[in-house]
């Protein structure tokens, strides 16, 4: 039996998903609330985990412990690293790494965490598949690319951070939750998918291309995730 937990950051990004399941528990631990119930007859617990790295692995390892969940989706936002890929488009990760994850003194690659042996974390290959297949055809207005997406703890809003972004790393777009949640659900072994709806480009006009564009990625990613979970 499936138990799928969903994941977002902010309350904008869970609220639609939310408002059409139907809730038979919640739950507050580490001033989080956690609610279970069915959606679309799929059981699922759905929970917003707050801003950053910590709060998004506190909050995985909670819907592993206390939930038992089978799978993790981690739906939100983020900034695009790729020219290729506009405002409102969808990504879905291959894998997921720190960027700003940082012992290279000690002979490490940039993005690596000690002692796991491995660089980044993987997502579901199946996961990711038909996330991509059901992306295209629920939001046919937008394009949806898979790639690797990386974490930080910080909005980045910088050419020059973004340039090196690209450079160290390759990935298609940058946010501040998403690798938390792999590495938490790598190492708990729970198959998980980090989806993301592209609100800027991740440069200097990031911070007016947000607020504008937030509201309708967190609808494109909740439509997503509604079909996405029937199909899994």
């Amino acid at each position: 039996m499936k138990k799928i937990g969903i994941i977002g950051a902010m309350e904008l990004e869970v609220e639609t998903l939310k408002s059409k399941m139907n809730v038979v528990k919640t739950t507050k631990k580490a001033n989080m609330e956690f609610f279970e119930g069915t959606l679309n007859g799929v059981e699922v617990v759905i929970v917003r985990s707050g801003i950053g790295k910590v709060n998004a692995g506190i909050c995985t390892q909670i819907l592993a412990d206390l939930f038992d969940v089978t799978h993790i989706i981690n739906t939100g936002i983020a900034g695009s690293l790729d020219a290729q890929i506009d405002i409102g488009d969808i990504v879905v990760s291959t894998d997921v790494l720190q960027h700003d994850m940082d012992v290279r003194v000690f002979g490490y690659p940039l993005g690596e965490i000690p002692q796991l042996g491995t660089l980044s974390f993987p997502a579901d290959e199946r996961m990711a598949s038909l996330a991509r297949s059901v992306c295209e055809k629920v939001n046919t207005e937008v394009k949806v690319f898979s790639g690797r997406i990386v974490s930080g703890d910080q909005f980045i809003c910088d050419k020059e951070v973004k340039d090196k972004l690209v450079e160290n790393f390759h990935p298609l777009c940058t946010e501040m939750e998403g690798a938390a949640i792999g590495q938490a659900a790598y190492l708990n072994e729970i198959p998980f998918v980090i989806l993301r709806a592209i609100s800027d480009k991740a440069d200097n006009s990031a911070e007016m291309d947000y607020p504008t564009f937030e509201k309708k990625a967190a609808e494109h990613c909740a439509k997503l995730v509604e079909e996405f979970i029937v199909e899994l």
